[in-house]
């Protein structure tokens, strides 16, 4: 039977995929930031952790990744690091996990090594598929200009299965690997594809006819 919780948080996920800032970050292609995207784990992972523990250390948790995100907003990135990194080896299974990626985004934001943050993640097998999924989308982001660039096309494969809950996601990048790898071909049927997939969120299927003008169809 279906998980009508986490069919409603894969919804809000989909939703949130079709903000403007999405649209603004793939026009960009290369400039990849991702703080933004801690918003589509938030209210997943921390039911997840208000659901497994006592009040009292629920409460604690969220105080102290409220003050992380205070010290983030303010810009002290370095402090606000330092909470996250100890949320991370000392919270409730929820905020911990959602510490790892807002710690993940901290080193995107400075420069620092955020692709290997993310693959810790992915390559956990303590943290629930979904979410080592997302982190191999936001790995993704941050490869694209690297070294290893060219075997993010494979490790994306995966997750473009149907059914999983990135997938357009994860086609919309490998089209995009595609088309900068000077495959037009394969980047276009990708293109086409989610243009026409009706399951589509409607920012990725708008991105995509906008794609495909620019790569001639």
């Amino acid at each position: 039977m279906a998980d009508p919780v986490q069919d409603s948080l894969f919804r809000e996920i989909e939703e949130d995929l079709r903000q403007e800032r999405w649209t603004k970050l793939w026009k960009r292609y290369g400039n990849y930031g991702v703080g933004a995207v801690i918003a589509l784990v938030l209210s997943v992972a921390g039911y997840q952790g208000w659901r497994a523990y006592d009040i009292a250390t629920r409460q604690s948790d969220g105080e102290r990744f409220a003050e992380a995100l205070t010290l983030a907003g303010d810009k002290q990135t370095q402090a606000a690091a330092e909470a996250f990194a100890g949320l991370a080896a000392d919270a409730t299974a929820g905020y911990a996990l959602l510490a790892r990626f807002q710690e993940a985004a901290l080193l995107a934001e400075r420069g620092g090594p955020a692709a290997a943050a993310y693959a810790d993640v992915a390559q956990d097998p303590g943290v629930d598929a979904v979410y080592r999924d997302l982190a191999v989308i936001l790995g993704a982001f941050h490869e694209m200009n690297g070294p290893g660039a060219g075997d993010l096309s494979a490790r994306l494969a995966p997750l473009t299965a149907d059914g999983n809950p990135w997938r357009h996601s994860a086609k919309e990048l490998t089209a995009v690997l595609a088309a900068r790898a000077g495959d037009r071909t394969k980047a276009r049927a990708l293109f086409t594809a989610l243009a026409a997939d009706a399951t589509a969120p409607q920012g990725i299927r708008a991105r995509a006819g906008e794609m495909l003008a620019i790569l001639g169809q």
